[in-house]
C-alpha cells in the first residue's frame, strides 16, 4: 500500500477511530504538516492532547480523541484560494456557514479560513474538519 498523502491517511485514520468510539489513536508516520494540522484541530476542540513519541522504530503521534469530529479530510488537489473565494469552498466542504473549519496554508503558516479572512490573505486549501 502506497502512502502518497500522509495527511489524508492520518485524517482518515483519526476519523475511523472516532467512528468506532476509541478514546485514543496512533498516527504513523509523523510529519510537520500533520502536527500543525493537529494543533489547529486541538485549538478548536476537535481533538484532545497529542504527543510526538520517538522510539527505535521511528516517530509516531499519539492523539486523545474527544468524540467531537463528524467528518474530517484532506483536500486534493490543494486548491489555491483568493481572500474573496473562501465562501465557495465553505459551501463545497462544510455542511453549513460558520460550522466547521477549513485549514489553509498561507505565507504566514497554517491557519483556519476565518483567521485568513480576518488577516485578508489567501493561500492553499489543505484540509477541513467539522
Amino acid at each position: 500500500m502506497a502512502l502518497n498523502n500522509t495527511l489524508a491517511n492520518a485524517l482518515s485514520h483519526i476519523l475511523n477511530c472516532e467512528k468506532t468510539g476509541k478514546t485514543d489513536c496512533i498516527v504513523k508516520p509523523s510529519a510537520k504538516l500533520i502536527l500543525e494540522t493537529l494543533k489547529i484541530m486541538k485549538e478548536h476542540n476537535y481533538i484532545g492532547d497529542f504527543t510526538l513519541v520517538k522510539n527505535k522504530r521511528g516517530r509516531f503521534i499519539k492523539i486523545s480523541l474527544l468524540g467531537n469530529i463528524n467528518k474530517c479530510g484532506s483536500v486534493n488537489p490543494h486548491f489555491s484560494v483568493n481572500k474573496n473565494e473562501f465562501e465557495k469552498f465553505e459551501k463545497r466542504y462544510l455542511p453549513a456557514k460558520n460550522f466547521g473549519i477549513l485549514i489553509i496554508s498561507t505565507s504566514q503558516g497554517l491557519m483556519t479560513h476565518k483567521d485568513a479572512i480576518n488577516k485578508g490573505i489567501g493561500g492553499r486549501l489543505i484540509s477541513y474538519c467539522y
